[in-house]
């Protein structure tokens, strides 16, 4: 994870969270220091080290923190994550937005590894799309590489990725193809969405690096990878849950991505506790 851009997300965080600052631990407390700890409530994968680590570095203050749980370790309740000893009211102002990406990030590497250990018997991997909240896409990328997912593409720039859209207005996955190939570098891969066995033997005469099998079934998977060499990455994509997941394994894919493992994922539980206060 890119730390600079970390710590300029967690700024406008806190700043969105705290305003002018935290009027009921300022009129609370004044020089007093506590000791807390981070607390998972529910069985998991954590995800969130650097958030900690680094959303008590931009404080600038006098706060000690021992980490017990690193980025894609389990988690069962009662676990603690983290311990924390500094002044109460730094440690409460920011409690809501630590909590809040910790849980978010950590309700992801989670899903991901159910997803990841329904594939465990075949070669195939789980991957995720960018069907990401705005400005969380580093933070929810990076959760599921924690939960032993791969990343399909971060941006837009990462890679050349042909779609519906642009088959049609080009008239052909070929022409498509022979389009962004005039301008690509030779370390651009492209991918190329396809909808039937047709367009999939299209695409490997067209030179596509990746094909996606979009919204087929279990048999159509299994013969359009038939079609393709294993020079070019396969990928399945469209509608797959966790209860079909096995199925589309089995099917000889390189990769699976589905976007509910960002999109659709539950925060896990975790908890903040102070366990003592004094000056």
């Amino acid at each position: 994870m890119n730390k600079l851009s970390l710590r300029g997300k967690l700024l406008d965080f806190f700043q969105e969270d705290l305003g002018f600052g935290d009027r009921t631990s300022e009129w609370i407390f004044s020089n007093e220091r506590s000791k807390a700890v981070y607390l998972a409530k529910e069985d998991g994968i954590f995800s969130g080290e650097m958030i900690l680590q680094e959303g008590y570095k931009l404080l600038q203050e006098d706060i000690e923190i021992t980490l017990l749980k690193r980025d894609g370790d389990s988690l069962k309740a009662g676990d603690i994550i983290a311990e924390v000893t500094g002044p109460t009211v730094d440690i409460l102002s920011t409690e809501r937005v630590l909590l809040n990406l910790m849980q978010r990030m950590s309700g992801i590497a989670t899903l991901t590894w159910k997803a990841a250990e329904q594939l465990r018997e075949s070669h195939t991997s789980v991957c995720d799309t960018r069907k990401t909240t705005p400005g969380l896409r580093m933070l929810e990328k990076h959760a599921v590489v924690c939960g032993g997912g791969k990343n399909h593409r971060l941006r837009l720039d990462d890679a050349i990725m042909i779609k519906d859209n642009h088959i049609a207005q080009c008239g052909s996955i070929t022409a498509a193809v022979q389009r962004v190939k005039e301008k690509a570098g030779h370390m651009m891969k492209i991918e190329v969405e396809a909808e039937s066995l047709e367009a999939v033997k299209e695409a490997v005469e067209a030179g596509a690096d990746v094909i996606m099998f979009d919204n087929c079934s279990v048999e159509e998977a299994i013969e359009w990878r038939k079609a393709v060499p294993s020079s070019i990455i396969t990928e399945v994509s469209g509608g797959i849950t966790l209860d079909t997941l096995s199925q589309y394994g089995k099917t000889g894919v390189d990769f699976i991505s589905i976007g509910a493992l960002t999109h659709s994922a539950k925060a896990l539980d975790i908890s903040l506790d102070i366990l003592e206060t004094g000056e």
